[in-house]
């Protein structure tokens, strides 16, 4: 069976709608052209039914209506359920010929009518979690396709047989990639194949660019995991399954003259039991948790990856000096047990190397894994589709947070591979590079950097530091100004912010399931000093003490017990800064959800 006849036999997704608000239901209503059945949601229980016909309306109350373009999912929380759809999207660019969009705002409308003869605990309770939507709402980086299966590689579409490719699009996709598995399960049991929307959390771009005569098209594609998604400091290593924190697969596709290219990377943090909890410092100590576990878990993780991309080099950019230093020897530590033909781990530390300023110098990594490079290829399909050669392995890259290093890396190997892909196809000469081309330099490199800023902000809540090497080919003062400003952003985020936007990320992935009778705690309830510690009161105070110090201190010409009151106020804005910095971690925001392991 070929593509398109099993693209046409597969069931097709509505890519416009109308969605109508009535006094006890939604209705969404296909419109584009597809004459299907309309979709009524409750909004007592969020119950959903099929119906041929939109309900009668009454004159006095006329429903609200608005353009719709997919259906996220539903959610059900404590007592009530939360439809989500997409009310914006924006076209990206086109994959294997089909049209990506990406999703500029998506809303969430309550079905929670049945919340009125709840008790009081319950709306509490419902109040707290539905408020974590809110956050939801501005999650970044959302993808999708009414048409194109954005979760599998170039090289897994190939790999598919025609059976599968008749499948309906969420049936297809790799479920580690699709970000709103869980809200679609309601759907999935009503059997609603039309309104099913695979969407991934990630990154897409691309560009054209003329070399000679010719055109090479260039597609960077980054789909994050969900298995382990999270924040920076509230989601670190792996967990006990050896999946891994901010795990991100990168493609980069390239068509010309009717070939297709595409090399496949990823990323991911240390495979280990570790944590870093923020505690008000600037770099908050690593532990590590149950270390006797670590060869176990990092073989779990390699385990998986072997099954997916074949063999394996593991590419470890951190310090050895340090607490980065601790935490490198423990991986390498663990890796010795299961390091094999088809596994490798590779050591290079970028700082001491690289410094901050000689990013030219991955010249020398890229000398020490070519040959595994060389080995394992990237996938290339002649113009009749037909496989010519494939990606036998990949390199997995990693630093601490795995962006900004990482990044700097990839895009690295990214430039050499499609200088050995262009090279095969006869455009570039043995010894020719993309730099030796501006204009394809510049896109590249743009490319690259938003690629990279895109994968930060998801994780970070900032845009990738070191970027200006990877968008200018150099480091600049102003971008080294732009890291001081992104290193000071992360710092707030991370302390002050991402606790509460990792328990809105658990919520919507399912790593947290409201239940009844699971607690009747609500969850921004906070036991002892937790309760009235806040940061904002304790700087006041300190603040305060120290402006009365100084008043005192003025007056003390005039009376020396002055001097005495200058000492007490100082010595109480003193105290209770000693205080905060011994007990940071209560005065951070903390997720409520799910508990730090340490």
């Amino acid at each position: 069976m070929t593509e398109e006849k099993a693209e046409a036999g597969r069931p097709k997704l509505y890519t416009r709608m109308r969605l109508w608000e009535f006094p006890d239901q939604y209705v969404i209503e296909p419109t584009d052209g597809s004459n299907g059945s309309s979709l009524a949601v409750s909004r007592v229980d969020g119950s959903m039914s099929l119906i041929e016909k939109l309900p009668e309306s009454s004159s006095v109350r006329v429903p609200k209506i608005r353009t719709i373009f997919g259906v996220v999912g539903v959610l059900k929380l404590v007592a009530g359920s939360y439809l989500m759809v997409i009310t914006e999207r924006l076209s990206v660019g086109s994959y294997l010929g089909h049209p990506i969009y990406k999703v500029s705002s998506f809303k969430v409308f309550p079905c929670d009518h049945s919340l009125r003869n709840s008790p009081a605990e319950q709306k509490k309770m419902e109040t707290e979690f539905s408020a974590l939507l809110n956050i939801a709402e501005r999650t970044p980086g959302l993808y999708f396709s009414y048409e194109a299966n954005l979760t599998l590689s170039s090289q897994r579409l190939n790999d598919l047989g025609g059976e599968s490719k008749s499948l309906p699009l969420w049936r297809q996709a790799e479920p580690r990639f699709l970000w709103n598995n869980y809200m679609l399960e309601n759907l999935i049991d009503n059997k609603l194949d039309p309104y099913l929307l695979p969407i991934v959390q990630g990154s897409f771009h691309h560009f054209q660019a003329a070399i000679g005569k010719d055109i090479v098209d260039v597609t960077l594609i980054a789909r994050r995991c969900t298995r382990r998604n999270g924040t920076r400091m509230w989601r670190r290593g792996a967990d006990p399954d050896g999946y891994v924190a901010n795990f991100v697969e990168t493609e980069q596709i390239m068509h010309l003259n009717g070939f297709t290219a595409s090399f496949v990377q990823v990323r991911g943090s240390i495979p280990l039991l570790w944590d870093q909890i923020v505690d008000l410092t600037y770099k908050p100590k690593f532990e590590i948790v149950r270390l006797e576990e670590a060869p176990r878990v990092a073989e779990r993780h390699f385990l998986d990856l072997r099954k997916k991309y074949g063999a394996v080099l593991a590419v470890d950019l951190v310090n050895t000096h340090g607490g980065e230093g601790r935490l490198s020897e423990k991986f390498a530590n663990a890796m010795q047990h299961i390091v094999s033909d088809d596994l490798r781990y590779w050591h290079f530390d970028f700082h001491h190397i690289c410094g901050h300023v000689h990013f030219e110098r991955l010249s020398i990594l890229y000398e020490q894994i070519v040959d595994f490079l060389d080995r394992n290829g990237y996938l290339l399909l002649n113009e009749n589709g037909e496989k010519m050669k494939e990606q036998l392995g990949v390199v997995r890259t990693n630093c601490i947070d795995c962006l900004d290093r990482t990044n700097v890396t990839q895009s690295m190997i990214g430039r050499n591979m499609l200088e050995c892909q262009l090279r095969r196809l006869g455009i570039f000469a043995a010894e020719e590079t993309i730099s030796s081309h501006p204009n394809l330099d510049e896109c590249f490199k743009i490319l690259w950097a938003d690629h990279g800023d895109d994968v930060s902000i998801q994780y970070s809540g900032t845009p990738a530091l070191k970027g200006d090497f990877v968008r200018c080919g150099q480091r600049t003062m102003q971008g080294m100004v732009k890291d001081g400003i992104n290193a000071l952003l992360r710092y707030y985020y991370n302390n002050f912010c991402d606790g509460t936007k990792q328990d809105a990320i658990d919520l919507l992935q399912g790593h947290y399931i409201v239940s009844v009778s699971k607690d009747m705690t609500a969850p921004s309830q906070k036991k002892g000093l937790e309760a009235v510690a806040s940061f904002p009161l304790a700087l006041s105070f300190v603040l305060t003490g120290f402006f009365f110090a100084t008043l005192s201190l003025r007056q003390v010409r005039y009376d020396l017990r002055h001097l005495f009151f200058s000492f007490m106020w100082a010595g109480l804005s003193v105290a209770i800064a000693a205080f905060v910095r011994a007990n940071g971690r209560i005065f951070c925001n903390r997720p409520r959800l799910h508990k730090p392991r340490s």
